[in-house]
């Protein structure tokens, strides 16, 4: 049998356990030009919130009763695929069951086993990896010297946006929401600074001690008061990444803040990220996210719950930022 987890209702508006259930269906037989993909892992996303609401997003809501979207990582138990084979690792969006059909369009890359251990490969070296490399490189054009500000800069992104900063020479200062992920940033991810948003009172004093040469690129996953402390010290000519909106609702659209007088003054520039336009790259970014992993010079924290059915709660507790590092659902040993 096949074991699923599907969703029975949206989000009104909270995500919680209750708009998933389980479901057993038969185990796929892999025909003509399929695999049978037995899944490894499930990658737990903060999108997942806007992957499952009604309003309008980048992409098709997951209809009611199919299985939850999700990139996963798989081995190969079958195949009648001329490019793969019994085996092999594969990076891909299977979703959250146990065994998946394939012909290969869901399929984003092969995995190395020589580029780093298998969670790396839905964190560094998979779409979180990628989010921060073409995010942080692609619109945030840091130079050495400059200042990059991160928000949820403990996160699956955020963490790696910070250390590619430092690796381009740059100087790093993120916001995260406990004292113990202030100090992953500055003990793991090697922020130069960091600042506990929940229990900081000025942010935006405590982000002008933290960069007193003001900013220059700002890589923003929340927007909302984080953001709005930042554009009170952008730098003329600041980059300001949008990638994500988690402090915010997405629907209906708020009507602020407007930070459009700052983005005047500063004469800086907004531009909103969304790194599935940039998969096809794939083959750009990780010669050098696998190098800078094998050399040391990115680390990553994974969060692992086991068993399919423990996806729902592994899901609200990411959007609550309960997690400590990337999280994931581990389904089975390869």
């Amino acid at each position: 049998m096949n074991r699923q987890v599907v969703l029975t209702a949206r989000p009104d508006p909270a995500v919680t356990e209750q708009l998933f259930a389980a479901q057993e269906a038969p185990r796929p037989e892999p025909g003509p030009g399929q695999m049978l993909i037995r899944v490894l892992y499930l990658s737990m996303e903060p999108a997942m919130r806007g992957w499952i609401a009604e309003g309008p997003n980048y992409s098709e809501p997951v209809p009611i009763g199919g299985v939850m979207r999700s990139f996963t990582l798989g081995e190969v138990a079958a195949s009648n695929h001329p490019d793969y084979a019994p085996g092999d690792i594969v990076y891909g969006m299977q979703g959250w069951q146990e065994w998946a059909l394939s012909d290969g369009s869901d399929i984003n890359r092969k995995c190395d086993p020589a580029d780093g251990p298998l969670p790396a490969n839905l964190h560094v070296l998979g779409l979180n990896g990628l989010t921060a490399y073409f995010g942080l490189l692609g619109v945030g054009e840091p130079k050495a010297g400059e200042t990059v500000v991160v928000s949820t800069a403990a996160g699956a992104v955020g963490s790696i946006v910070g250390q590619i900063a430092k690796i381009k020479g740059c100087r790093t200062v993120g916001f995260t929401g406990s004292d113990d992920k202030v100090r992953d940033c500055t003990e793991t991810f090697g922020y130069d600074a960091a600042i506990n948003y929940r229990s900081t009172q000025d942010l935006s004093a405590a982000l002008a001690k933290a960069a007193p040469d003001g900013v220059d690129v700002y890589f923003d996953n929340t927007s909302g008061p984080v953001s709005d402390a930042v554009m009170e010290h952008l730098n003329v000519g600041a980059r300001i990444v949008i990638c994500g909106t988690m402090a915010i609702p997405s629907a209906p659209v708020p009507q602020g803040p407007r930070p459009h007088r700052a983005l005047l003054v500063a004469r800086a520039r907004m531009q909103g990220f969304l790194v599935l336009d940039h998969m096809h790259r794939l083959g750009e970014a990780i010669p050098d996210l696998s190098a800078w992993l094998r050399e040391g010079r990115i680390n990553f924290k994974t969060d692992i719950r086991d068993g399919i059915e423990a996806a729902p709660k592994a899901l609200v507790d990411l959007l609550a930022g309960k997690n400590q590092g990337k999280m994931l659902v581990k389904v089975a040993d390869a």
